[in-house]
């Protein structure tokens, strides 16, 4: 009997203070702050993730066309354009007819993705002679940041690949950009034209160390404020045809200049 009218007084003395205890009013959730716009670079890498996820260096982009290719002829001045878009967009045919050069730009790309392609659109295709041109993707951090050492290394890394399988190089400069329109704002904003500059005097120096001819194009479209000439691209990064004639003559002095010579070893 005693134990029940404990219990009792227990359960009474419980619903005594739940009743002394008011709710908590809830707190009105903060606003949604709008999130932040994303950058042109963010844009573009978040369209690239299957790309990099499935196929980083893009190896299936010439799988077919590779398969197809005949070795070169007895005699035949096989020359590869390896690059990014500006090399991908260079209408070579038009530029350089009746030679046989081989398209294997890829736009958008950086030098760790070209170096996982080499194989496949370079050494196997056996030219005589490789025209790169890379780096502003690099600069640009399409594929993550890098730093100018990085960048660098992967330019010797491929002049080694080259030199083993005995292909002559041209390395061609990093083309200056330009901010004059309205459609190069972004790409100016993510390209530095300090490291730019600064990529350019490194691979200058390494061609001159190391036997490969160095292709300056740079100097030829660089303006009096040390930018693109406005007249040689509408988007302040890609050449556009009068870009492109320009280059065209410069490329092939270098492509002559890289068969006359005898490449020194790499040291």
């Amino acid at each position: 009997m005693v134990l029940k009218v404990g219990r009792i007084i227990l359960l009474q003395l419980s619903l005594a203070m739940l009743g002394t205890v008011r709710a908590v009013p809830q707190q009105p959730a903060p606003p949604a702050s709008a999130s932040k716009p994303l950058t042109g670079l963010e844009r573009y890498r978040n369209s690239r993730i299957s790309i990099y996820m499935n196929d980083f260096g893009e190896l299936g982009r010439y799988r077919e066309a590779n398969a197809a290719l005949a070795p070169p002829a007895a005699g035949e001045n096989r020359v590869v354009f390896f690059g990014d878009s500006i090399t991908d967009m260079w209408k070579l045919a038009d530029s350089f007819p009746g030679k046989p050069y081989i398209n294997r730009g890829i736009g958008g790309q950086t030098t760790p993705q070209m170096l996982v392609r080499f194989r496949e659109d370079v050494i196997d295709l056996q030219p005589k002679v490789v025209l790169i041109l890379a780096g502003t993707n690099d600069i640009a951090g399409n594929t993550g940041p890098m730093t100018l050492d990085e960048i660098e290394a992967n330019y010797a890394t491929l002049a080694e690949l080259a030199a083993a399988h005995h292909i002559r190089l041209v390395y061609a400069s990093v083309l200056p950009i330009h901010n004059y329109t309205a459609q190069s704002a972004e790409f100016f904003a993510q390209r530095s034209p300090a490291k730019i500059l600064e990529l350019n005097r490194w691979l200058k120096q390494y061609c001159a160390a190391h036997g490969c001819v160095y292709l300056d194009y740079f100097s030829a479209m660089v303006d009096e404020k040390g930018l693109l000439k406005k007249d040689l691209s509408e988007d302040g990064l890609h050449p556009n045809a009068a870009g492109y004639k320009l280059m065209a003559p410069l490329a092939e002095g270098a492509i002559a200049q890289a068969l006359a010579g005898a490449r020194r070893p790499l040291r």
